[in-house]
C-alpha cells in the first residue's frame, strides 16, 4: 500500500506510525514543504513516538583501524587514498572492554565497535564474539560495524548477543557507483538483509556532502523507509573532507538542506532513532538545535569517531543544558527478565 502524502498541514495525522512504502515523489513533497511546515510536522511525528527532550548516547571506538580494500571516496581508511593513516591490527578484547567500561561511566548507553575491513575474517571471529559478549555484559547495548557479513557470520554475532549491526548505505543507488566502485549498492543491501534475517537490528543511514543532489538524500531515505523493516537507528552524517582521500575538496553542505534532511528521515522512519552523526563539529550550535527539533534523538560522544574529530563531552554537556536535553535511559532488554 502506498502512503497518500499530505497536501497541506490539514491532511496531516499526527503519530501515525504505521508502516507503509513511500514514493520518490511523496518524500520530495515533504522535503520541499515551508521550512516551518517542515519542522512542524517533523517535530509533531518525533513527539509521538519519542521524548522531545531526550538524546541518546553512544560512542563509537575504531577496533581496528585503516587498510580497509575498499575505495569509498569519502573514508581516510581506505588503502586507495593517500590519507596518512596507518593500519593497524585488531585490538585486543580487554582493552576493549576497558574503553567500553569507561564510555559506560561517563554516561553512554550505547558501545558501538568498528573494523576497517571489507568484511571479517573468520580467525578474528572469535575475538569479535568475545567483544560483543563482554560488553553486553557491562550491561550495554553492542552494535558492531565490520564491513559487509554472511548469513553465516551474522547468525555468529547473533549468538553472541549482538544488538545492533551498522552498515550504511551512504547515497541513493544512482549515485553510488560514483563514490564507490569496489562494492555494490545490492551489495549493501544484501548485508543488511543477512544482518536482519539473524534477528539483529539493523543501524543504516548515509552522509551527505558528497557532491550527490537533493533527490539523491530523499531517494536514500526512501530506500531505507521501504525496507521490509524500517532501520531501528539511522545514522546522518555530514561529510568530514579528507585530505588525500577522493572528496578532499568536497563543497560542504548548507545547514539548512541538512535540517531538511534530518526531519524527512523522522517522518519517513518515525520510530526509529535518527543520529547526528559525524561533522557535527562542523555544526553551530543553533543547526545542532535545529536537527534536535527535527527529530535527531541520538548522538556520539567522545572526542573522536573512528578516525574524525567530534566535540567533546564538555562542549556536549554544555549544549544540552542550553537545550534543556538530556541522555535516553538505556531501555530494559527483554533477556534481562528471563
Amino acid at each position: 500500500m502506498l502512503h497518500a502524502g499530505p497536501s497541506t498541514e490539514a491532511d496531516f495525522i499526527p503519530g501515525d506510525a504505521g508502516h507503509c512504502r513511500w514514493t520518490q515523489a511523496e518524500a520530495e513533497k515533504i522535503y520541499n514543504f515551508p521550512f516551518n511546515d517542515l519542522l512542524y510536522r517533523a517535530h509533531t511525528v518525533h513527539r509521538a513516538h519519542f521524548d522531545p527532550n531526550a538524546i541518546q548516547m553512544s560512542r563509537l571506538l575504531s577496533i581496528k583501524t585503516g587498510g580497509c580494500a575498499e575505495d569509498c571516496g569519502y573514508c581516510s581508511q581506505s588503502a586507495h587514498y593517500p590519507t596518512g593513516l596507518r593500519a593497524s591490527k585488531l585490538m585486543e578484547v580487554e582493552r576493549v572492554l576497558a574503553e567500553a567500561r569507561k564510555a559506560r561511566d561517563g554516561g553512554a548507553t550505547r558501545y558501538c565497535m568498528g573494523a576497517a575491513w571489507r568484511s571479517p575474517k573468520e580467525r578474528d571471529m572469535e575475538a569479535i564474539v568475545a567483544m560483543v559478549s563482554g560488553v553486553r555484559a557491562l550491561g550495554m547495548e553492542t552494535c558492531m560495524t565490520l564491513g559487509m557479513l554472511t548469513p553465516a557470520q551474522s547468525e555468529k554475532l547473533a549468538e553472541a548477543g549482538l544488538d545492533y549491526y551498522n552498515h550504511n548505505i551512504d547515497t541513493s543507488e544512482r549515485f553510488y557507483g560514483e563514490i564507490i566502485t569496489t562494492r555494490s549498492f545490492a551489495d549493501r543491501l544484501e548485508t543488511l538483509a543477512n544482518v536482519r534475517d539473524a534477528g539483529i537490528k539493523v543501524c543504516a543511514g548515509g552522509i551527505l556532502g558528497m557532491g550527490e543532489t537533493a533527490d539523491d538524500r530523499i531517494s536514500m531515505l526512501v530506500t531505507l523507509a521501504n525496507l521490509p523493516v524500517p532501520p531501528e537507528s539511522v545514522p546522518i552524517n555530514m561529510l568530514i573532507p579528507i585530505p588525500g582521500s577522493k572528496l578532499a575538496d568536497a563543497a560542504p553542505v548548507d545547514p539548512i538542506d541538512f535540517v531538511r534532511t534530518i526531519a524527512l528521515a523522522r517522518i519517513l522512519m518515525p520510530q526509529s532513532h535518527v543520529r547526528l552523526s559525524a561533522g557535527r563539529t562542523d555544526m553551530s550550535d543553533e543547526t545542532q538545535a535545529l536537527c534536535f527539533f527535527a527529530g535527531a534523538n541520538s548522538i556520539f560522544v567522545g572526542e573522536t569517531l573512528l578516525t574524525a574529530d567530534n566535540p567533546g563531552e564538555d562542549h556536549d554537556a554544555a549544549l544540552f543544558r542550553r537545550l534543556g536535553l538530556r541522555p535516553m535511559a538505556l531501555a530494559a532488554r527483554q533477556d534481562a527478565a528471563e
